[in-house]
């Protein structure tokens, strides 16, 4: 049987989604990290399952069955909470494939139920629920120690301000205390970089680097606006895959940014079989 596949990011965190509405694909570690290996597979920061919430063993209660569930995978075939980049490549897929009714729906993920609204443009808004600040911690760069604030967003964040955003090297994993995350964290590295403005860079747990990251452009926003001493407000965030916008009231956020395709076609059954 022939497994279809569609790749496509936002801000340049890039995914390859899996149409599979019953859950029928044996979506293997090994078949994740195949997929997302630039050189043995298609390439990408994660895998997007499409699946209703019906099929899936371990989604959360309270979402009907019939609602499209996004099951993602990090690139190391982990599976992870919420994605804020991949929710709205899903959400996308969802629009232009008339699964769903209209441009406002939920979408089911690990970390709840979340909104999406697919604008004509192509940009997409997305409903990213609450937004915890857990308190200070610190990540360790380049023999360098920096504090930062930890941000629950669905999964774990540690925002650090620093004013040297270019010279850090994430090409290996960052110091953190594990005893505050123990199961990992992603973490962001902002800049003011104007009005309600800032540049970030994002280590994310299971990939590394990556252009952008959905749920960590909250997270910085909400450690940009607690360093100016606010709790809600806009923040257009630049990373460096593109520019998004962030909106924080009364402890939810909004995330609003582009969502592309870039290619669509077939797994070679072989090649999946083999793994």
């Amino acid at each position: 049987m022939a497994i279809p596949f569609r790749k496509g990011h936002g801000t340049q965190n890039d995914f390859v989604l899996l149409p599979d509405p019953d859950g029928d694909l044996d979506l293997t570690e090994s078949r994740v990290r195949a997929l997302c290996d630039r050189r043995r597979g298609l390439g990408a920061d994660g895998v997007l399952r499409v699946v209703r919430t019906k099929a899936v063993p371990d989604a959360p209660e309270g979402i009907d069955g019939d609602v499209w569930f996004m099951d993602y995978r990090n690139a190391d075939g982990s599976i992870a909470e919420m994605c804020g980049n991949g929710v709205r490549v899903f959400a996308r897929h969802l629009a232009q494939h008339d699964l769903v009714d209209g441009p406002e729906f939920p979408v089911g993920t690990r970390a709840g139920l979340r909104t999406a609204t697919v604008h004509p443009d192509g940009d997409v808004t997305v409903d990213m629920g609450p937004v915890r600040l857990l308190g200070t911690s610190t990540a360790t760069v380049d023999g360098r120690t920096m504090t930062g604030i930890g941000v629950d967003v669905g999964n774990p964040h540690l925002a650090c301000v620093t004013d040297d955003l270019d010279g850090l090297d994430l090409t290996t994993q960052p110091g953190f205390d594990s005893a505050v995350f123990p199961n990992g964290v992603n973490i962001e590295f902002i800049v003011p970089a104007g009005d309600a403005e800032i540049r970030m860079r994002v280590h994310e747990r299971g990939v590394g680097e990556t252009r952008s990251c959905g749920t960590g452009t909250v997270a910085a926003a909400a450690a940009a606006l607690r360093a100016a001493g606010r709790a809600d407000g806009e923040v257009t965030v630049h990373i460096p895959g593109g520019t998004v916008r962030v909106a924080i009231a009364d402890g939810t956020a909004t995330l609003t940014g582009p969502a592309e395709f870039v290619a669509e076609g077939t797994l070679g059954q072989e090649w999946w079989s083999g793994l």
